[in-house]
């Protein structure tokens, strides 16, 4: 299983910027998928994460004005960000968790896609 994230680059403050992120792979289930952030000197941090349900959860700072969704027929998921702020700037990385197909059973999985870069300038 594996992710392939896309969308990130350049964007002013109080611009908007979407993030798509693709699972593929002999995939069973997703429970969940979310996108993570790392800015400079700084530890990394769950941005927004949904549940197969469509239940979402948000880091308190982008509360407001980032909006994470997923299609759970395309094993994809997205997060439209909004009213960006320069302290958004980080590698975004998105990232599943659920069941693939291991030979007769079924085998877990967590797994991380490769980052992309948000810059927002201000």
């Amino acid at each position: 299983v594996q992710l392939q994230a896309s969308g990130g680059g350049l964007v002013q403050a109080g611009g908007s910027l979407t993030l798509s992120c693709a699972a593929s792979g002999n995939i069973f289930s997703i429970s969940y998928m979310g996108w993570t952030r790392q800015a400079p000197g700084k530890q990394r941090e769950v941005v927004a994460t949904i549940a197969s349900g469509g239940s979402t959860d948000y880091l308190d700072s982008v509360k407001g004005r980032f909006a994470i969704s997923r299609d759970n027929g395309k094993n994809t998921v997205t997060l439209q960000m909004n009213s960006v702020e320069p302290e958004d700037t980080g590698v975004y990385y998105c990232s599943a968790k659920g069941e693939y197909h291991d030979g007769p059973g079924l085998a877990d999985f967590h797994i991380w896609g490769q980052g992309t870069q948000v810059t927002v300038s201000s």
